[in-house]
């Protein structure tokens, strides 16, 4: 049986690129909560030769997780997981983006872990919006209720949501989930590092890609004010994403890698300039 590489929100944009990469060595498996909608990626893929088809998944579903990564430990040995589902700010409701974006990395993670065995790797998709919560703000008693209790951990994220003012709510559920995925590799990249299982993630600034086009002129306008004073193309972080996952970086777990063309350090630099 040959190796295969999970790609959730794969059917566009840096996922969808990201296959075009791994997919030369491995089959790919596209998820999404609709098959219909990744039919042109796969036919994408197929059409350069790679091996790839849809699964139906919703991660924000544990069964629905459990199932998937089942069904991929059955077509081969699961060596990559590239978990890149997610909804921004203006795509669902502040427990919505919560639940997709940080309670779904629980149930991806766990139930790939059980399954994947050594030399295999986990990649989370975070945001720069991770770096943007203040560090006084990060309510990590809140994130390690995760460790034990996901249910605990989501009411702890509702309390937090629940006082904040209507209109910075899907923001706010959205910075903290981002930054939850960057914790949340940390520790488990030392819960699997024993296994041989790496876990690493990414940040990314403002791409060419349709979650980037929903969230329209405000999020290319970080971009242009970064050190490199423009949007990414979606096959930049399709590279560095593809790397990550390589065994040219098994040393590299644990991490996270701010990929965003120097927004965020000009946003630094700004805050320390106004002091």
């Amino acid at each position: 049986m040959g190796n295969i590489c999970v790609i959730t929100g794969g059917g566009s944009g840096m996922g969808l690129e990201v296959a075009k990469i791994v997919g030369k060595d491995m089959k790919v498996i596209l998820t999404g909560r609709t098959v219909a909608k990744l039919d042109n990626a796969i036919k994408e893929l197929n059409a350069l030769g790679i091996e790839a088809e849809a699964y139906p998944c919703d991660v924000s579903d544990q069964g629905s997780v459990d199932k998937l990564a089942a069904y991929a430990a059955g077509q081969g040995i699961v060596k990559v997981l590239i978990h890149a589902a997610g909804v921004s700010p203006h795509m669902a409701s502040a427990e919505q983006i919560f639940v997709i974006n940080a309670v779904g990395t629980i149930y991806v993670d766990k139930a790939f872990a059980k399954v994947m065995e050594a030399g295999s790797v986990i990649l989370n998709v975070s945001s720069m919006s991770a770096y943007m919560l203040p560090a006084d703000r990060v309510p990590k008693q809140v994130y390690k209720l995760a460790l034990g209790d996901t249910e605990a951990f989501l009411d702890g994220a509702k309390q937090i949501l629940g006082v904040v003012p209507e209109q910075q709510r899907n923001g706010t559920a959205y910075t903290i989930s981002k930054n939850f995925v960057v914790w949340y590799t940390e520790r488990q990249a030392l819960a699997y590092g024993k296994k041989g299982i790496r876990v690493v993630s990414i940040s990314p600034g403002t791409f060419a890609t349709p979650m980037g086009e929903i969230e329209g002129e405000e999020a290319a306008s970080f971009a242009k004010c970064g050190a490199l004073g423009r949007v990414g193309d979606p096959v930049e972080i399709a590279n560095m994403m593809a790397f990550m996952v390589s065994d040219a970086a098994s040393y590299l777990t644990g991490v996270d890698i701010l990929y965003d063309g120097g927004t965020i350090a000009s946003l630094n630099a700004r805050k320390e300039d106004a002091n």
